[in-house]
């Protein structure tokens, strides 16, 4: 009987790892009812009575709930976090026009230079020279669309 509950044990912990790998929430709640009864079974079998055998069962099934929570909480705390990488993360980014002609240009964003051109409505607005500094409203494929960054964007 010791063997199964140490068995039961083994497969809750992996159960849990596997959860906070993969977070669902079925492998957590299975993994936290095998630590329970194997705890229980080893407790028993080891000649625990069940004054003993059940608080640690409840102790070890709180215990992974408590992992289980944790590990969920932060996967999902992951999937909100804004993109850092890529092109999805230049918008809002301050650059540096390197060449300007009419509607369109390069300019230097994050160690990079980018083709450009006048955003939306900026159309009428003063035309941009060599070293303005531009900001990034959006990005389609691999041109950039910029307007003239204001004071405020430019304090760093």
């Amino acid at each position: 009987m010791t063997a199964v509950g140490l068995v039961l044990l083994l497969v809750g912990v992996a159960l849990l790892v596997a959860e906070s790998h993969l977070p669902a929430g079925i492998l957590g709640a299975a993994g936290g009812i095998a630590l329970i009864v194997g705890g229980v079974i080893v407790i028993g079998a080891l000649g625990g009575g069940a004054a003993l055998a059940v608080p640690v069962g409840i102790g070890l099934g709180l215990a992974a709930c408590g992992w289980v929570l944790v590990a969920t909480h932060s996967a999902a705390s992951v999937r909100r976090t804004r993109v850092r990488a890529g092109s999805e993360a230049l918008c809002g980014r301050v650059g540096i026009v390197r060449q300007w002609s009419e509607q369109a240009g390069q300019v230097f964003v994050e160690g990079a230079l980018w083709r450009a051109r006048r955003g939306w409505g900026e159309d009428d607005a003063e035309a941009l020279r060599e070293g303005d500094p531009v900001v990034v409203e959006q990005v389609n494929g691999l041109t950039l669309s910029v307007r003239r960054a204001e004071d405020w964007e430019l304090v760093a």
